[in-house]
């Protein structure tokens, strides 16, 4: 009896803490997480405020008044478990404390719902800038060689994206897809006589693949280069040549 008493006790203290959960102010969420991973600390002033960025973006960065916290709007209206889930995921960042996998796990599971998908998508087309340089290189046109991959590989029945090299030379990132904009842009390291141009046509047939196969979701998994992706690429001829080329770079 006493073993059963203890554990009524316990789901009471539970259902108590989630009931409570849904009645505390955001910030009121992120000071009783704090207590919790460091309990020996004197609490600092905490500062949530929703922001209109252009992506599910949030921030946190301890100051001299205490810790500020900015969380993208599209979260104002989340639910009290996912605000949570987040409190534990940047909080967790700040202290450099590890993230239980099921915040983890909550908070992706909200973002990968259809449609929050959706308000992600429009808020980018809204309020993101993307700079477009236009196809025409200094030696290479993507346009032109868009159209080449085009007939090669899809039977020309691609609808063109809007093409253009990038702002600056980027030491990361190749190339990419935005949906959002509905744009393809190459970094313009490669816009250069001194790499061969089968290395550039990878790159764009990467990037072509990408609108051809949309991120994969499912539940909290977002796939990025499906089954069907990877199958697809591998026709293209010099994928191995050109993969080591873009290596040494």
């Amino acid at each position: 009896m006493q073993a059963r008493g203890d554990s009524l006790a316990q789901d009471n203290a539970i259902s108590g803490l989630q009931s409570s959960l849904f009645f505390e102010t955001p910030a009121e969420i992120y000071a009783r997480i704090f207590r919790e991973l460091k309990p020996r600390t004197k609490r600092p002033e905490i500062r949530v405020e929703f922001c209109p960025f252009a992506n599910a973006d949030s921030f946190i960065r301890l100051t001299e008044g205490g810790i500020q916290v900015r969380i993208t709007d599209l979260l104002e209206g989340a639910p009290a478990p996912v605000t949570e889930a987040l409190a534990y995921i940047l909080l967790g960042k700040l202290f450099r404390r590890p993230v239980p996998r099921v915040y983890a796990h909550r908070y992706r599971l909200y973002l990968n719902r259809r449609d929050m998908r959706r308000q992600m998508h429009l808020i980018r087309q809204i309020r993101g800038r993307k700079f477009l340089s236009g196809p025409a290189g200094v030696h290479h046109n993507l346009e032109q060689i868009f159209e080449e991959l085009n007939s090669r590989f899809f039977n020309g029945l691609m609808g063109r994206p809007l093409l253009g090299w990038s702002r600056r030379v980027s030491r990361s990132l190749l190339g990419h897809f935005d949906p959002s904009h509905n744009a393809i842009i190459i970094n313009r390291i490669l816009d250069t006589p001194k790499i061969p141009r089968m290395a550039l046509e990878y790159v764009l047939f990467h990037e072509m693949l990408h609108l051809r196969y949309p991120v994969d979701h499912n539940g909290a998994r977002r796939r990025v280069h499906t089954r069907e992706f990877r199958l697809a690429e591998k026709i293209f001829p010099d994928l191995r040549q050109a993969k080591e080329i873009l290596k040494g770079l």
